[in-house]
């Protein structure tokens, strides 16, 4: 029989409290330090988390959560899956790595991809018929063993096989039909081959992750879960494997992996209610540890513990252990909230980060195994943060009654053929206007690094740097806009324009890694979301007084700053979005009235928080097409509306992007071209079996 596992995480933040890795990635890319000293900046940061954890009072503390720059990439190094043109740039294995992920002079990099609902973006691997799979690099290995000398044993954590296949891409000259899963059985010998030194090491438990079965997935793709774990399990000489399906209730997988000879399976009790119902009473569960993740990996709220224990009690029985862990790993939420102490004294008590959500593991973990007593003083405390919580929760009357007050007439505008007619009148051209943001000074407000009337000046004088290079350039503008520097401009937008509304907080340094060395700092969403005065308009008009051409506004759309902070966790998201609609659509009003007529409301990231189910995905899209709506209907029809998707394209959201109304759309999906509401009503048209049926898009 496997030991106990008793309170666990599912992963860490690899970044540092300090944001030490991207600061030694950025020194070791700019040819400042050596290899030596990045590599050394990674040995403390680890040895740093190993420790913490076990200080912690984890039972099962989680090894291998390091990464470089991505776990799938890692996993791609590890499985020998280099594409031939990585390395015929004779790199060493490190700068090959690197080469993957950023690309080279004359090396594109591999594309990227956002993770399962969450802000973080992976590495896509090419995967081809004859691509080598063979054991390539022993890292968890080599981690395992570095934090045994350290004194403490670790529970390796690898990205399951099969949902490194489904985020897998086909290599370049891959027949047609062939899948990157198809080469499942090959992989498994890497695993194996894995699986065994591991075990020769002393690893008494190995975690898998696959969270490609919150999703919906077919039926021989399940299969092929179930057959990785049945060939997996049947190996000998290997450690007790705990597999994990984070990110949402794993339904029908659940069954199949239950199966299968698995020790242990881990599950999210936090994202989907249902999650307990599809545990409890399923065959073959009860000889297995099950890992409740009963704390929440992807917010910042502190767990009701008491509420927790209650579904934890719901699980007894159906498996050999219950033991307590999060839903997914703490990669996604901030490291402390220690470390904010400028943070409103009403609002800190309220949030727990992950050295925070640590402690609440620990917590639990003791109560389910020893009873309550014996955290009594920490499931009081608990109990007394909450209930002040309740007692005074952060509601606006005012925003409520706007709300009340929302009619459909909110949400439409005039037909697109009539504000096309009065923007033609006007002589402007749909191309894209002069853009006057200001990423590198956004990425300043409110920090403390420099005072107010200082901030003020440099956003003065960048204004009009912008400016007059636009004008230089021209039509050739656009290019400044490289998707790494839009990426960084989601963000910092809308933190910026977040700082501005009542209802939500920033951080300092809560700094979370969105991918590789790129770290963003999410606002908190702590009450009702209202605008108390113009945010955009003075820079906007300013811009506009420069220059005889069109300068448009840019701002966030309501789905999009949901996707980049973190929401309330007692307020439905679809409110949330409506009270930000608000917000957005007085601002966009004051625009106008100042003689602005060119609004562009970017959705650039709305797809970040879409559920991973199909049925749930399309109510998303719904609620944030009419926010947006709310958000941009308040305006004359002359007035043009732009959005910007990023790199969501047109294909993935079709209908709703055709809900938007927008009169102008951009991003990845229109191949560079700025497309009408026309154009993409056509688009929508021909993707729809009846085309009668989408005379007005249904979201």
């Amino acid at each position: 029989m496997t030991g106990s596992i008793g309170s666990t995480v599912l992963g860490y933040p690899r970044i540092g409290p300090g944001r030490q890795l991207p600061r030694a990635l950025e020194r070791y890319w700019t040819h400042r330090t050596g290899e030596s000293e990045l590599r050394a900046v990674a040995r403390e940061l680890r040895a740093r988390t190993w420790r913490e954890l076990s200080a912690a009072g984890l039972d099962s503390v989680p090894g291998g959560t390091f990464s470089y720059y991505d776990h799938v990439l890692d996993t791609a190094v590890m499985a020998g899956a280099v594409p031939d043109r990585f390395r015929a740039l004779g790199l060493g294995p490190l700068d090959t790595y690197f080469a993957m992920a950023r690309g080279t002079d004359a090396v594109a990099p591999l594309a990227t991809a956002p993770w399962f609902g969450t802000r973080y973006h992976h590495v896509v691997p090419e995967i081809g018929p004859e691509t080598p799979l063979t054991v390539a690099d022993n890292t968890p290995v080599r981690d395992f063993l570095e934090a045994l000398r350290l004194g403490v044993t670790t529970r390796p954590v690898l990205l399951g096989p099969v949902t490194f296949l489904l985020s897998c891409a086909p290599a370049p000259g891959s027949p047609a039909g062939f899948r990157p899963l198809d080469r499942l059985g090959d992989l498994l010998g890497v695993y194996a081959v894995m699986l065994r030194e591991l075990h020769a090491a002393g690893a008494e438990w190995v975690q898998l992750d696959e969270p490609a079965f919150a999703t919906d997935r077919t039926g021989a793709e399940c299969d092929a879960l179930r057959d990785a774990y049945d060939v997996l399990g049947a190996r000998d000489r290997r450690p007790a494997m705990l597999t994990a399906v984070p990110y949402g209730d794993p339904r029908e997988a659940f069954g199949a992996l239950a199966a299968t000879p698995v020790e242990g399976i881990a599950v999210d009790l936090v994202s989907e209610t249902s999650t307990a119902n599809t545990v409890v009473g399923t065959p073959g569960l009860s000889d297995k540890t099950l890992v409740a993740g009963l704390v929440d990996g992807r917010n910042v709220w502190r767990t009701d513990l008491d509420t927790a224990l209650v579904t934890a009690a719901t699980l007894l029985g159906s498996a050999r252990e219950v033991a307590v862990g999060t839903s997914c790993s703490l990669l996604h939420v901030p490291h402390d909230v220690d470390l904010e102490p400028a943070l409103d004294p009403q609002v800190a008590p309220l949030l727990a980060f992950a050295r925070q959500k640590v402690r609440e593991v620990v917590t639990l973990g003791a109560a389910l195994r020893r009873g309550p007593d014996v955290v009594a003083r920490e499931l009081t405390r608990g109990r007394e943060v909450l209930a002040a919580r309740r007692a005074s929760p952060p509601t606006d009357r005012g925003v409520r009654a706007r709300l009340a007050t929302l009619r459909p007439a909110h949400l439409r505008r005039p037909a697109y053929a009539t504000r096309r007619a009065a923007q033609e009148r006007t002589g402007r051209s749909p191309e894209e206007p002069i853009d006057p943001l200001l990423d590198t000074v956004h990425e300043w407000a409110g920090t403390g690094v420099i005072d107010d009337e200082r901030y003020r000046e440099r956003m003065r004088a960048g204004v009009e740097d912008v400016v007059r290079l636009q004008e230089a350039l021209g039509p050739q503008a656009a290019e400044l806009a490289a998707p790494s520097v839009a990426e960084r401009r989601d963000d910092g937008l809308v933190r910026f324009v977040a700082g501005l509304l009542e209802g939500v907080v920033s951080t300092r340094h809560g700094w979370v890694q969105h991918g590789g060395a790129h770290c963003v700092r999410p606002p908190i969403v702590v009450g009702d979301v209202s605008r108390p005065a113009p945010m955009t308009v003075e820079w906007v008009t300013g811009a506009q007084r420069l220059t005889t051409s069109a300068v448009k506004a840019v701002l966030p759309g309501p789905a999009t700053m949901l996707a980049c902070a973190f929401p309330r966790d007692d307020v439905p998201a679809v409110d949330t979005a409506a009270q930000l609609a608000l917000a957005l659509r007085d601002e966009v009003r004051d625009l106008e009235a100042a003689g602005i007529r060119e609004i562009q409301v970017d959705e650039r990231a709305w797809w970040r928080r879409l559920p991973l189910r199909e049925r749930a995905r399309r109510d998303h899209l719904t609620w944030a097409a009419e926010a947006y709506r709310v958000a941009t209907s308040g305006v004359a029809v002359s007035t043009r509306i732009r959005t910007d998707l990023g790199d969501t394209g047109l294909d993935e959201t079709l209908e709703a992007t055709a809900a938007l109304d927008a009169d102008v759309t951009s991003g990845a999906g229109t191949a560079g071209v700025t497309r009408t509401h026309a154009d993409v009503l056509e688009m929508w048209r021909n993707a729809v079996s009846d085309p009668e049926s989408a005379d007005r898009p249904s979201s």
